[in-house]
């Protein structure tokens, strides 16, 4: 049943008259468009990414800078680096069509590889290193891969697989005298001339990365050149041209993974294209993170939930904050939802800097909503307006009809940086893209009077309690900001006399003597009697995706276990 945004507010019905609704909203077909103009993209089919990306024209002086050794990659070698490289891959045998697997962490090396594999019109399928052998076995058979980028003990992994592996540096000057990274030095050593360019064309398969998508199942979703130049020009350009400053003086921080759509539309291909500083980072540490932000002077931090939580805890603990993060002027948030007191307590610490939320998927090449405030309008909590050239439906999970502005319900993208299909699987492609291009997001969401979108995770797991609704995130916030606990999660139990019960998951501190009882009375304080922790469980740490979501499933099945034993 679709729910209003608010009970206070007076809503719009089906049966409204056109005049009552705004301009970016048709009640006859139930379509959302973007507030934003409309974007002329390229209509040249045969334009690539690479092309794409190196024809803009910048005064960007640095593109990547390695924080652990300080190692830079200037923008006029750049290309030069990516041309050479894609001549010894030609060398090596990688040609149009084959499907070459990025297993690696955030590094310098990440952009450059990837663009000299799609410069010869070949693919790129991008994992997270730390996969399991299951898991790169599965998508090394799914998607046919042939080469291989990843560090030096997965080699004779994957060469078991059948697929040429290339073992890849972390550091430029510490690493350069292993022998077991001569292979990787010869490809981009420069001395096999210059590859020949295949004619490569928008609709063609660019990349080839994993989602779990609506179904909770891991399928390899297939995005075009087309389909990544829309993610430049609908997200990153779009974004950098709604702000005064120069992009070509921005310093970002890249810890969001590479290997994700989100690290990837930025880091990979986006910001390249604008001549953005970008500073790498491969894992994330919040005193380490202040640091490189005082140093390069960042400007632009993207980040995940987890990721802001430990920003403004490692913001609060810090003795000189006079002196930090003076340059930083905005925080992107995305990947999953943030909880209102995060961000209030974010403002607390770091009130200069701007804080915006944004919405994307694999699916469609990261490119949905975002954020942008204004001196008229802050909408911290929202996740922005469409993007400029998407439409949106808002659909009623039970009777499969367009909801208006101000009510809740399922998702739905159009537009051009919508996937081209789900590789292997027409089934899945079919369940998830309708016969007019609609993409089924399973998101739910809700429109606001002005455009904006608004979604949460405690949509999709909200937890029923005597008679009342209540949303885990909010439960979450509380519980970390206990100064005993580092990380929590909450999910509902079944309960025969209240139907389900709201359980905490905590991960105290080392020393920490926190009993269940401590949780819920510091829990208790701060909530309506509706809201109260019923259960805790103490565990090591939380399961969560590479971009920060909670795995509730993983949760559930963990308490599950516990009450058989």
């Amino acid at each position: 049943m679709a729910t209003s945004l608010s009970s206070h507010i007076s809503l719009q019905t089906s049966e409204s008259k056109i005049s009552d609704f705004p301009d970016w909203y048709s009640p006859e077909t139930g379509i959302y468009s973007s507030k934003h103009p409309s974007i002329s993209l390229p209509t040249d089919p045969f334009l690539d990414i690479v092309s794409f990306v190196f024809s803009h024209k910048h005064d960007g002086v640095t593109a990547l800078i390695d924080s652990s050794s300080g190692y830079s990659i200037p923008y006029s070698k750049l290309l030069p680096l990516i041309q050479s490289m894609a001549s010894g891959l030609h060398h090596l045998g990688v040609s149009q069509g084959d499907v070459v697997l990025l297993l690696l962490p955030n590094s310098s090396h990440f952009p450059i590889i990837f663009f000299s594999v799609l410069y010869l019109g070949a693919i790129v399928s991008a994992m997270n290193p730390l996969s399991s052998t299951f898991e790169i076995k599965k998508q090394v058979s799914d998607c046919s891969v042939r080469f291989a980028f990843t560090s030096l003990e997965k080699i004779d992994q994957l060469n078991n697989l059948g697929v040429h592996a290339i073992g890849v540096p972390q550091n430029i000057d510490f690493d350069s005298e292993n022998i077991g990274f001569s292979p990787f030095h010869e490809l981009n050593g420069g001395r096999f001339g210059k590859a020949p360019r295949p004619v490569i064309r928008q609709q063609d398969t660019a990349v080839i990365m994993y989602s779990s998508g609506t179904t909770g199942v891991s399928k390899g979703v297939v995005l075009t050149h087309g389909n990544l130049i829309a993610t430049v020009e609908l997200f990153v350009k779009f974004e950098a041209s709604q702000y005064e400053y120069s992009s070509s003086k921005n310093v970002y921080l890249a810890v969001v993974p590479m290997f994700h759509i989100y690290g990837l539309s930025l880091f990979v291909v986006g910001l390249l294209s604008l001549g953005s500083t970008i500073v790498l980072m491969r894992r994330f540490d919040g005193n380490e993170a202040v640091k490189l932000i005082d140093y390069y002077g960042v400007t632009h931090f993207p980040l995940v939930p987890p990721i802001l939580t430990t920003l403004v805890m490692t913001a609060k603990g810090a003795t000189n904050t006079e002196n930090s993060f003076k340059s930083l002027k905005q925080v992107s948030c995305g990947a999953a939802p943030t909880s209102r007191k995060i961000i209030e307590d974010f403002f607390q610490v770091l009130p200069h800097v701007d804080f915006i939320q944004g919405y994307g998927m694999t699916e469609t090449s990261a490119v949905g909503t975002r954020g942008f405030n204004t001196q008229k309008c802050h909408k911290y909590c929202s996740i922005g307006l469409l993007a400029p050239n998407m439409q949106a439906k808002v659909m009623d999970w039970n009777s499969g009809s367009p909801l208006p502005p101000e009510y809740y319900g399922e998702l739905w993208l159009k537009g051009p940086a919508i996937m081209q299909r789900y590789l292997n699987n027409d089934v899945a492609t079919k369940m998830a893209i309708d016969k007019d291009g609609w993409l089924r997001t399973g998101d739910i969401v809700c429109f606001d009077e002005d455009g904006y979108l608004y979604v949460s995770d405690c949509l999709k797991e909200i937890i029923k309690y005597n008679g009342y609704q209540i949303a885990p995130a909010d439960l979450e916030a509380i519980l970390i900001s206990h100064p005993h606990i580092l990380d929590a999660a909450v999910i509902g139990e079944m309960d025969e006399v209240y139907g389900e019960i709201p359980v905490a998951f905590v991960v105290t501190r080392h020393g920490s003597t926190l009993n269940q009882e401590d949780v819920m009375g510091f829990v208790a304080m701060q909530v309506a009697p509706y809201k109260k922790i019923r259960k805790v469980v103490f565990t090591k740490s939380i399961p969560k995706s590479d971009t920060g979501k909670i795995l509730r499933r993983e949760l559930k099945k963990l308490l599950s276990s516990s009450c058989r034993l």
